[in-house]
């Protein structure tokens, strides 16, 4: 019995040594370890070595000559840190309540609070940063992040009476996320949303505490635990794979691209009020889409008629039909004076189904206020046709095809039939003239002519304007003739105008690829260039 006693009490009295001998380590041991204040020492003192197994550490702005050192920013947040933490620790709070209360009342769970929630006195820092030139409107930068915060997180869960803690501390991270803000709008803050994709894995370092006891010096668990954070992250987060966060709406002033073109077909009138003294009326249509800057279209004059028809066609571009309407206006012809007002209408676009043609017949009112009493007043009435015709979608499977010296390109199916071509102005380069530098842009295309603003006394002048030409077909043999003039002040007696240099751009290119953007070098210029981007949208 004294044998088997002596194997028993070994068996049993090995592990339980061991484990209390262990607890002791994590309690009492460990964190000594991991609190030993580091030995800072001055570069200049450290010898080759040392130097070496440093590299990682030195800022990228002293490694890499394109990034760029931003200590004014570090400053900033330095400052601004003590408040930047209460008002992210009080978001984390808000945002983790409602998350905790689901899991009150379930598993013997009592309840989940925060015990402490701190994110530590010492701030994010950014080692450098990068700024991408683009063609397109957009800014994108490349910050680098490190981030070796005293963070003290403590979580207590209360199960069945018995109060469970969970520790979270020393917090190391390090980042090197793309930021792009897009597209550039003239609206504050002057972006309409933020996309952020992290370019490397990111390295996350903490310390997890559970009763306690430093779980985090486990041998092989703190390599798993980092290693998976980082593969999880990775996945979500890493390039290409991209978080876009909205900043603007449309009400707000964000750019809003064409979907679509609406086609207007403008019938007829019926009892028109008679407006002359000596005749009848000379009815004709105006018709604009809201929230366009754009000239509205006119019909024809009817002379001396009170039920006109016109049968006329137009064509506009919709940038949003769900809150945009087509605003009609009936008006009677003056020789002499301002044109009499008859009556207007309004329809919305959401009334209508893609590709499909519906009829309307209107009643003209005196304005769009229900509470005008002279809306009960008879005015006539407005019969037109209206059709919504979606751009469609590019085709992603387009097929590759070699040309004879083995160059492959993308070929891109052109659908017979119309569409709208979309030039944006962006910017001109060293453009100079003679007497004066007052330069805009004139684009013509098809006989149409759209100019740009003005800008006065500027050799690199940014306009950042689009127009909109609707076309019944592709054009894939012609050319748009864009020109950088200048122009005298309107003040001056005589007014000269002066060619600062000018472009022709062969639209197969733009038709084949549906967009390009490119910088062209201006004709009958020294030195002037011009950004442009043109697209192609077929219907």
């Amino acid at each position: 019995m004294g044998l088997v006693g002596g194997i028993l009490g070994f068996v049993l009295g090995l592990p339980l040594g061991l484990a209390a001998a262990y607890l002791v380590y994590l309690r009492f041991v460990a964190p000594r370890r991991r609190l030993q204040d580091p030995v800072i020492r001055p570069l200049r003192d450290l010898d080759h070595e040392t130097l070496q197994t440093m590299v990682q550490d030195i800022p990228l702005w002293v490694k890499y000559p394109d990034y760029e050192r931003i200590d004014w920013m570090n400053k900033f947040i330095c400052d601004m840190w003590p408040f930047l933490d209460k008002a992210i620790c009080k978001i984390i709070r808000g945002v983790a309540k409602p998350i905790c209360d689901q899991y009150v009342g379930k598993y013997g769970i009592e309840s989940i609070e925060f015990g402490n929630l701190t994110l530590g006195a010492l701030p994010p820092t950014l080692q450098g940063i990068k700024v991408y030139e683009m063609r397109e409107k957009e800014l994108v930068i490349e910050p680098v992040i490190r981030w070796g915060s005293i963070a003290n997180v403590t979580v207590d869960v209360k199960v069945h009476s018995f109060k469970l803690s969970a520790q979270l501390l020393d917090l190391h991270v390090m980042l090197t996320p793309r930021v792009t803000l897009k597209p550039l709008v003239p609206s504050f803050p002057c972006f309409a949303s933020l996309c952020v994709s992290l370019m490397e894995k990111p390295h996350v370092d903490f310390g997890l505490k559970l009763l306690g006891g430093d779980v985090m010096a486990i041998p092989g668990l703190y390599r798993f635990i980092q290693e998976q954070i980082s593969k999880q992250i990775a996945i979500m987060y890493h390039w290409p794979k991209v978080i876009e966060v909205p900043i603007l709406d449309g009400a707000s002033g964000a750019t809003k691209k064409p979907v679509g073109v609406l086609n207007v077909k403008v019938i007829r009138a019926m009892n028109l009020p008679k407006m002359d003294l000596l005749g009848k009326s000379d009815p004709y249509v105006k018709l604009r889409l809201s929230g366009e800057r754009l000239p509205s279209k006119k019909t024809s004059v009817k002379m001396s008629n009170l039920n006109p028809e016109w049968n006329e066609h137009f064509r506009l571009v919709v940038k949003d039909p769900e809150t945009q309407v087509l605003e009609l206006q009936m008006f009677d012809w003056e020789k002499v004076k301002m044109h009499d007002k008859m009556g207007v209408q309004v329809i919305p676009l959401r009334l209508l189904t893609p590709y499909e043609s519906k009829l309307f017949t209107l009643d003209l009112l005196r304005s769009m206020n229900p509470n005008d009493q002279q809306n009960k007043k008879n005015r006539g009435k407005l019969v037109v046709e209206l059709t919504f015709d979606p751009f469609r979608e590019e085709n992603s499977t387009s097929p590759l095809i070699s040309d004879v010296e083995g160059n492959i390109s993308l070929k891109r199916d052109v659908p017979d039939g119309g569409g709208v071509l979309l030039v944006s102005v962006e910017n001109a380069e060293d453009v100079e003239g003679k007497r004066h530098t007052n330069p805009y842009a004139v684009v013509l295309f098809r006989g149409e002519k759209r100019e740009t603003k003005v800008i006065r006394k500027a050799r690199d002048p940014r306009w950042n304007e689009e127009f909109q030409f609707v076309v019944d077909e592709a054009p894939m043999d012609e050319k748009i003739h864009i020109e950088i003039r200048s122009r005298r002040g309107r003040l001056l007696p005589f007014r000269t105008q002066e060619s600062l240099g000018h472009v022709n751009i062969n639209l197969v290119d733009v038709v084949n690829n549906g967009r390009i953007n490119e910088k062209y070098r201006l004709i009958n210029s020294r030195n002037g260039k011009l950004q442009l981007e043109i697209k192609w949208n077929t219907v």
